[in-house]
């Protein structure tokens, strides 16, 4: 099960989107939604918030192909429901990682019975 933190690091972040962290500062200066919050250090702190913006983001640049202009334009128009299918396809995403994981244990187990 997946542990939801406060605030994740951009390091997290860019794991999380298989980006670059020079990506996701270069978005931010691009998208007025992304502002994470500056630690002690100056390290930056995104929030659930940010990161469900990048990944309205994430879906429109990189998946779909949109320019920055017309993503931007895209989340000014109509953001609820870019983030609802973001949201949804993230969702699926983790079920066919767990489903694919879960087969991969079976078929071991499986491999192992039936090799005694």
């Amino acid at each position: 099960m997946e542990t939801r933190k406060l605030y994740y690091k951009i390091s997290e972040v860019a794991k999380m989107f298989d980006l670059n962290a020079s990506t996701i500062r270069f978005w931010e200066s691009e998208f007025d939604v992304l502002r994470p919050r500056k630690g002690n250090s100056g390290n930056r702190l995104y929030t659930e918030r940010d990161i469900r913006h990048l990944q309205v983001i994430y879906q429109l640049v990189k998946v779909k192909g949109f320019t920055l202009q017309g993503a931007k334009e895209a989340m000014r128009t109509k953001f609820d429901k870019l983030e609802e299918n973001a949201l949804t396809l993230r969702a699926l995403l983790h079920a066919k990682d767990f489903l694919t994981d879960l087969d991969s244990k079976l078929a071991a187990k499986q491999k192992s019975f039936s090799s005694r």
